[in-house]
């Protein structure tokens, strides 16, 4: 499926859910929305934060075509948002064009999905694609750098790796440093402050099998993580897993990047 196609689909509301394993070799985005008064502190935070918030596009206040994505719209391509007023999950909505502001800034981030394919390739198995699961994401003791109004804890994805391909997982991703790079953590899950990994704060725990390790990455739900602690009147993000697919291909981001 080309991601124009899959974009109608999501804007026709006829799929709801995770984008993870779809259009697999095209860059894949997190969404940030916010009033045009807090666009800058959270540029800066994100300029402080390239990790958890790699930029890919920002669109100017009531822009809501991708200019890597043609014919899009950013406030009905995504399978679900959330709706944030001061710091509180208010709403779940399959689109948001109804609630659309022209002072409204938006923020595309990168995303793991798009070293996925990447992985794949490389013959690293990705099981939550396997089972057709969203990736498990957690909250850690990682603080972030405070920028403006923003600052708070950094979420991280977790993909179980056997334990031979662990470096090599860890060189494929370093290629992708706008979409999260390398990971920040291999190992026990208690040195970042995560208690329980069967329970993860978003997506789907898939399980962690003998003879593999448990590798984790900077994610791009670190801003609604943020927003938590931030309480911003109004904000709004894709939901964990639910991304804006771009017409961007993976190996055109590398070729730009190298």
């Amino acid at each position: 499926m080309l991601p124009l196609e899959l974009r109608n689909i999501i804007r026709s509301g006829q799929h709801t859910t995770h984008t993870s394993g779809l259009c697999q070799h095209y860059v894949q985005t997190n969404l940030v929305v916010l009033p045009k008064e807090y666009a800058f502190d959270f540029l800066l935070f994100t300029s402080r934060n390239p990790k958890s918030c790699p930029i890919v596009e920002v669109l100017e206040a009531g822009q809501f075509e991708s200019a890597y994505a043609k014919d899009s719209d950013i406030r009905t391509d995504v399978p679900k948002y959330h709706v944030y007023e001061f710091g509180q999950l208010t709403e779940k909505k399959t689109r948001v064009d109804d609630i659309w502001r022209d002072d409204f800034v938006s923020f595309l981030i990168g995303c793991s999905f798009t070293f996925e394919s990447q992985l794949l390739k490389g013959d690293i198995p990705l099981r939550h694609i396997q089972e057709n699961k969203n990736v498990a994401m957690y909250t850690t003791n990682l603080e972030t750098n405070k920028a403006g109004v923003f600052d708070g804890p950094m979420v991280v994805s977790m993909r179980p790796i056997p334990n031979q391909l662990v470096q090599k997982a860890a060189d494929i991703t370093t290629l992708f440093p706008k979409m999260h790079g390398s990971p920040v953590h291999i190992g026990d899950p208690s040195e970042i402050g995560i208690m329980d990994i069967t329970q993860p704060d978003y997506g789907d725990f898939v399980g962690i099998q003998e003879g593999e390790t448990p590798v984790f990455w900077a994610c791009g739900v670190t801003p609604q993580a943020v927003a938590l602690h931030a309480k911003v009147p109004f904000m709004v993000t894709h939901s964990p897993g639910s991304m804006f697919v771009t017409d961007w291909k993976n190996e055109e981001y590398l070729s730009e990047e190298n």
